[in-house]
């Protein structure tokens, strides 16, 4: 089995439905919801943490050349983060489809057979189940972003099973 080739698509997929969603949404679906959990903090968690859980430890990761900070659902205290300047849906874009031309490239750099997850904050996780706990958490984050979108006047998000490379 080409777990490469596997994980990849998955989450290229996912990002694929996300897509769909951001193009869609008009604006003041994007901007919409409570503070914290607005539709654009909510993409902007799940592609942080997607590009994140990519690499092979916490020290690998570099954000994002246009990350700003305090942009988190929460801080370890459970502490709301401050309200802040929106980004943009041509920014988060902008980080999708960069996200999604490297998905390819941050798969094959991991050791999948790996018996710790490269973060401190996930002991004992073997990598290739981090990888799929990484895969639903985006999974679960689309599913928040798309039934926003869909109370926005978007009329079907198109499921998509995997994206090749």
């Amino acid at each position: 089995m080409d777990l490469i080739r596997a994980l990849s698509g998955q989450y290229r997929a996912n990002l694929a439905m996300l897509r769909q969603c951001l193009m869609e949404s008009d604006e003041a679906t994007w901007l919409g919801g409570e503070h914290p959990r607005t539709m654009w903090r909510i993409c902007y968690h799940a592609l942080y943490y997607t590009h994140l859980y990519l690499m092979p430890t916490e020290h690998d990761f570099v954000p994002w050349d246009k990350h700003r900070p305090c942009t988190d659902l929460w801080d370890e205290e459970g502490v709301l983060p401050p309200l802040l300047e929106p980004y943009t849906q041509t920014e988060m874009l902008e980080y999708l489809d960069w996200l999604d031309g490297k998905i390819v490239e941050f798969v094959s750099a991991l050791d999948l057979e790996s018996q710790e997850s490269g973060f401190s904050w996930y002991p004992n996780l073997q990598k290739l189940d981090h990888q799929i706990l990484n895969i639903r958490h985006l999974g679960i984050h689309l599913g928040q972003i798309s039934e926003r979108a869909m109370l926005g006047g978007v009329d079907e998000i198109h499921w998509k099973t995997r994206i090749p490379r």
